[in-house]
């Protein structure tokens, strides 16, 4: 006679702490407009940024580009990932939550973009919360094919190098394919000579920060 499980619940507080650095990038008239809420746009880096060193997250994307000189009328959000980790989503979500709390955000215009292992957490945090964000934009990553149809209405433009060595074209083309199968109408862009360092002409093209201008965040 084989032995029957006992059938329990478990209901019980759980919390997290969530420890994160990160750059936070006020627009220029921010203080001057106190009755305006602003577009936020988050930023996750790549897997050499990782560590405890702030400096390193001004390397690429929008810190670099926003420091050189680019203004954009949006908040701009760029944690650091701790060495050896990777980015995780629900430590994400309570960076945004903190950064709402006290500061005057538009929560119909949250986006969100990474490159290469940013490229994967932009695609996880979609994935998490679905309803959550107005516009995706992942760079040389990848994610879980399956998991589109949680945020298949939210737009998103994907960037690839055609040669990557580091996380092949594949990566992206399966995400992209499983979205058009959604019913969703993805933009994709893919540089034809680019290896992994795609994000360098995504994040120098003025069409992307006109596009993500435009976007609000939209019902399922």
């Amino acid at each position: 006679m084989s032995v029957q499980p006992v059938v329990q619940k478990l209901e019980r507080p759980f919390t997290r702490i969530a420890r994160l650095t990160y750059l936070l990038y006020l627009p220029d008239s921010y203080g001057q407009q106190p009755d305006r809420v602003w577009p936020l746009l988050l930023f996750l880096h790549g897997a050499g940024e990782r560590g405890d060193d702030i400096n390193r997250v001004r390397t690429y994307g929008p810190p670099q580009r926003i420091e050189d000189g680019l203004s954009v009328p949006w908040i701009v959000v760029a944690p650091q990932c701790p060495a050896e980790l990777w980015w995780d989503a629900w430590e994400i979500g309570a960076l945004l939550d903190e950064v709402q709390q006290h500061h005057r955000v538009d929560p119909d215009r949250i986006m969100v973009t990474g490159l290469s292992m940013g490229g994967f957490g932009t695609w996880q945090l979609a994935a998490t919360f679905p309803r959550r964000f107005a516009a995706l934009v992942p760079i040389c990553g990848g994610g879980e094919p399956v998991s589109v149809r949680r945020f298949a209405h939210v737009p998103v433009w994907v960037f690839h190098g055609a040669k990557d060595p580091v996380v092949p074209l594949q990566r992206s083309e399966d995400m992209v394919t499983a979205l058009q199968r959604a019913g969703a109408e993805p933009k994709f862009t893919i540089y034809p000579d680019a290896t992994h360092n795609s994000w360098t002409a995504a994040y120098n093209d003025p069409e992307l920060y006109e596009w993500l201008d435009s976007q609000r965040r939209r019902e399922p």
